[in-house]
């Protein structure tokens, strides 16, 4: 499928992954509503709204900067319905905000509990329930979830289980989603990356595990095959790496931070 003129709806597309996939798909063409946060620069991390529109711009994209939190119901339809007016419609929705705190549960409290899920499981629910409309007039409806398969190793299950929960609500709902509107051709899959990925959040929260880690652009190649696949699949939960690989993709040397340095598994994983 050409992204030419298709509206792509990102949350959390300020910085890391949201941003790659929206430069990624900017370079097709495509229109970018870059949902987040991110008004005015962070002390710590780069990159706000408006500097990723400056950015699809100048890739040979449209860009829409929206300010929206995830958590505000009503801010979320509000931004599906202003990126809808001035692009004509939404094509795609790319469910990439999310919020991570990595504590023992003895340590995580009800702001903690309640930030993971509002952001992560709730924050996606919202969002496509309020891109729902223009993605049921499209002729190419996708929704792709940044979320990993569901797997009840006891390992993951015991590894930071708030946080576990949020992400695997994303995984639920998305897969849901695809039996829900099926009648209505609109795809929904979930993409997990099988490395750990260089995001600023990584650099700065976990600077001793940068170097072992890929760069965000391996998702956004991922998520580009995925919707622009001529027989799109939905109901299925696949890594980054899995992906480019059914496109022919096998030698991931070049994404890594150091490619000397074998990348680190990612979470909720046992490959």
């Amino acid at each position: 499928m050409d992204l030419k003129n298709k509206t792509i709806f990102i949350t959390g597309a300020s910085r890391g992954i949201g941003r790659a996939i929206a430069l990624k798909c900017a370079a097709q063409g495509a229109n970018i509503a870059i949902a987040a946060k991110s008004d005015t620069p962070h002390p710590t991390l780069s990159g706000t709204i408006h500097s990723v529109a400056e950015e699809v711009e100048a890739a040979g994209g449209k860009a829409l900067a929206l300010v929206v939190d995830v958590r505000d119901e009503d801010a979320i339809a509000q931004a599906a319905e202003k990126a809808a007016e001035h692009f004509g419609g939404i094509d795609i929705v790319i469910n990439n905000a999310s919020a991570i705190k990595l504590k023992p549960s003895e340590d995580v409290s009800g702001k903690d509990f309640d930030l993971m899920q509002n952001v992560n499981s709730r924050g996606t629910f919202f969002t496509v329930k309020a891109c729902l409309p223009y993605l049921k007039a499209s002729n190419s409806a996708h929704v792709v979830t940044l979320s990993p398969p569901i797997n009840t190793n006891p390992k993951w299950l015991g590894a930071s289980p708030a946080y576990m929960l949020s992400k695997y609500g994303m995984t639920l709902v998305t897969l849901g989603f695809a039996e829900e509107f099926k009648a209505q051709n609109i795809h929904c899959n979930t993409i997990w990356p099988q490395t750990l990925v260089a995001t600023a959040a990584i650099k700065v929260n976990f600077p001793q595990v940068y170097e072992y880690a890929m760069q965000p652009s391996i998702v956004a190649d991922a998520v580009h095959a995925l919707i622009t696949e001529d027989h799109p699949l939905s109901g299925h939960s696949f890594t980054d790496q899995e992906i480019l690989r059914a496109a022919g993709i096998d030698d991931f040397i070049s994404y890594r931070v150091n490619p000397d340095i074998e990348p680190q598994i990612d979470m909720f994983l046992d490959v």
